[in-house]
């Protein structure tokens, strides 16, 4: 015999009915409905919030603060040696070239390059932060580096 989608039940058994408090004394679960007698908890949207231990410092700010996150970080952006070829042979590499190549996102405000791939001939690097393995790589192809002020590391 063919089950119809209109037949399906679940197996007997599988489904236990919720239990409806506060329907009376007979019912099981009356009067109180199963919150006892007073007290914040039995109260209609009486509850604490999370973490909270009724006065006691809470455990999250018993705990000792760890952990940075830079500001400085979140607007740098890593360029790797190979990225620098979508710039150009003997190109000048400072930001604003970076993010017009697409290397960079627009939003960046700065930049540091470091060594991953090859490294395209005769860049300079002008304005922008360099490892010191990318910097060696830059000058052993015939690039230069020239840091400035505003260099990020």
């Amino acid at each position: 015999m063919k089950a119809r989608l209109n037949t399906l039940q679940p197996a007997p058994g599988s489904k236990k009915t919720k239990k409806r408090v506060g329907r009376g004394i007979a019912a099981g679960g009356g009067k109180t409905a199963g919150r006892g007698h007073k007290g914040q908890r039995s109260r209609s949207g009486g509850n604490v919030r999370p973490g909270f231990e009724g006065g006691q410092l809470p455990l999250q700010k018993r705990i000792p603060a760890f952990g940075f996150r830079s500001h400085i970080g979140m607007k740098t952006a890593e360029v790797r040696t190979s990225e620098l070829a979508r710039l150009g042979p003997e190109s000048v590499v400072d930001l604003a070239a970076l993010k017009k190549a697409g290397v960079v996102r627009k939003n960046a405000a700065r930049a540091r390059i470091f060594l991953s791939g090859p490294v395209p001939a005769k860049v300079t690097v002008r304005g922008v932060g360099v490892s010191k393995g990318a910097a060696a790589a830059i000058q052993a192809a015939g690039g230069k580096v020239e840091v400035g002020a505003d260099a990020a590391g």
